[in-house]
């Protein structure tokens, strides 16, 4: 009989130091390996090992993990409500305030939502720069674009007010 212990993130090891016949179990086939690979245990694992990795490099302490998952589901949610708006408004010259409050609102939650508007605006410019290279420039979205969307997002992750970049006759319900 064999008895599997967790060695690493989502790898076994075949332990044969518990079997009646350790002598004759430490032969192994030429190309055998004693390693197993468990799917189940790899998708929970990744996502644990995500979440600690997350932990330990924002240095978020163990008592704050909850927090700041929390408050990075709340910033995500803020960030998808100033998109939903930007969207409703339709409005020229409006997209830089609403980069600018999706952010400073997420950043109002706390580290968690700081991180969440970063990563999120960060997706977004990079994908926006993506499909700019399939819509050869027809987008209107080019790297001078790209870099004033990320300073209104900086703008408003630092705290500062997002409506400096508000533009004259946008509704007062945004």
């Amino acid at each position: 009989m064999y008895r599997y212990t967790y060695v690493c993130v989502c790898v076994h090891m075949k332990d044969r130091s518990h079997s009646p016949h350790v002598e004759n179990q430490t032969k192994q086939k030429p190309n055998s390996s004693p390693f197993h690979v468990s799917p189940g245990l790899c998708s929970r694992m990744k996502l644990l090992v995500g979440i600690l990795l997350c932990s330990l490099v924002l240095g978020v302490s163990s008592q704050r993990w909850l927090t700041f998952l929390k408050e990075a589901g709340q910033g995500t949610r803020d960030m998808w409500r100033a998109y939903s708006d930007m969207r409703e408004a339709n409005y020229k010259n409006s997209d830089k305030y609403f980069h600018a409050r999706g952010n400073y609102d997420a950043a109002q939650r706390g580290p968690g939502g700081a991180w969440a508007a970063k990563v999120i605006s960060d997706a977004r410019e990079k994908s926006q720069r993506i499909t700019d290279l399939f819509k050869f420039g027809d987008s209107g979205h080019g790297v001078e674009d790209s870099k004033a969307d990320q300073a209104a997002n900086e703008w408003g992750r630092s705290g500062k007010d997002p409506n400096h970049f508000r533009p004259a006759g946008l509704p007062d319900k945004y």
